[in-house]
C-alpha cells in the first residue's frame, strides 16, 4: 500500500517539479544541468513525508507540492555540491555519473546555486498560501538548510573525518546534515494546515526519530546492502574511514539503534489525536528499505 502511494505522489510530483525549471528562461546548458539531477531522483523521502503528514491533517497532498518542490531542489543542491572534488570527491550518484562529471565543475556549482535560489522564488509564488505562511516556510526552510543547519551539519561532518567520533557526537552530525530538511518537510504540512505549535513540536520530534532512523539504515546498507539498489559500492564508508553508526557500534547495535529510533517514533504518533497509519508506515519504510 505504502509503496502504491509513494509510486502515485512521485510521478505527479516529479512531473510538477521538472515542468516548474522546464518553464523557465534559463541558459541552456545550465537548465540541463539543473535538470538532470532532479531527474536522478531517489526515493523523494522528504516531499513523501510532507504529503503524508498533509493527507495525516485532512488536506489535499498537492497543497503541499510548491513547497516540497523546493525542498527537493534544496536537498539536490546540496548533493551536487557534496559531490564535488573540494568535498566528497564523488564520481557517481545513485548509480549515474555525479553532475560535475557531466557538465563540469563550474556549471554543477552554479546548477547548485540555482536550485538553492530559485527554491524560495517558488514559495514566493504559491497562490494557496497566505502571505505568512511564505514567511513561516522560507524562515524554517533557511535555517534547515543553512549554517546552523544542514549546512552545519556538513562541516561537522568533514571535521569528523579527522577524528573518531563518539555516537552521540555523530548523532548531532546526522540531526544537522540529514535531519533537519527532514525535520522540516513536517514543520512545513503543519505550517499549511495551520496546526497548533504543541502538534507540530510532536510532529518535529517524530521527525528528528526518523531522521536519524534514515542514517542508520544508510550505515547499515553500507556494510550489507546490494550495490544495485544502493547506487554505489558496498563498504565505500567503511573502506574510507568514515564515522558511521556500523563503526561505532557494530553491526548488531546499529540495528539495535535503528530498532529504538522507530520504535521512539511510534510513541510520538501514539500521542498524536489523528490517523497516523500513513506516517507510522513512512517509519516501517525507513527501517525495512533496501536502497
Amino acid at each position: 500500500m505504502l509503496q502504491q502511494y509513494i509510486n502515485s505522489h512521485r510521478e505527479s510530483f516529479n512531473a510538477y517539479m521538472m515542468g516548474l525549471i522546464e518553464k523557465e528562461n534559463i541558459p541552456n546548458e545550465l537548465k540541463e544541468s539543473m535538470l538532470y539531477s532532479l531527474s536522478v531522483g531517489g526515493k523523494r523521502l522528504r516531499p513523501i513525508i510532507l504529503f503524508a503528514v498533509l493527507e495525516t491533517l485532512g488536506l489535499d497532498a498537492k497543497k503541499g507540492y510548491p513547497t516540497a518542490a523546493a525542498l527537493e531542489m534544496i536537498h539536490t543542491y546540496s548533493l551536487i555540491h557534496d559531490d564535488l572534488p573540494a568535498m566528497d570527491n564523488d564520481d557517481f550518484r545513485r548509480g549515474k555519473p555525479t553532475n560535475h562529471r557531466v557538465f563540469g565543475e563550474a556549471i554543477a556549482i552554479l546548477a547548485g546555486d540555482g536550485l538553492l535560489t530559485h527554491a524560495f522564488r517558488i514559495i514566493c509564488q504559491d497562490n494557496g498560501l497566505t502571505d505568512m505562511q511564505k514567511l513561516q516556510l522560507i524562515a524554517h526552510l533557511s535555517e534547515a538548510a543553512g549554517p546552523t543547519g544542514m549546512v552545519a551539519g556538513q562541516v561537522l561532518d568533514m571535521e569528523a573525518e579527522q577524528k573518531q567520533l563518539t555516537l552521540d557526537q555523530l548523532k548531532e552530525v546526522h540531526l544537522h546534515k540529514t535531519g533537519c530538511l527532514i525535520e522540516f518537510s513536517v514543520a512545513a504540512a503543519g505550517i499549511i494546515a495551520g496546526i497548533s505549535q504543541e502538534l507540530l513540536q510532536d510532529l518535529r520530534q517524530f521527525a528528528k526519530h526518523i531522521g536519524l532512523a534514515f542514517q542508520i539504515k544508510d550505515d547499515i546498507l553500507d556494510v550489507e546492502g546490494e550495490r544495485e539498489l544502493i547506487g554505489k559500492d558496498v563498504g565505500s564508508d567503511m573502506e574510507n574511514g568514515k564515522n558511521t553508526y556500523v563503526s561505532l557500534a557494530t553491526l548488531a547495535g546499529a540495528k539495535t539503534l535503528l530498532d529504538e529510533e522507530i520504535n521512539a517514533s511510534s510513541v510520538i504518533l501514539d500521542k498524536i489525536p489523528y490517523d497516523t497509519t500513513l506516517l507510522m508506515a513512512i517509519a516501517r519504510f525507513i527501517k525495512e528499505r533496501q536502497s
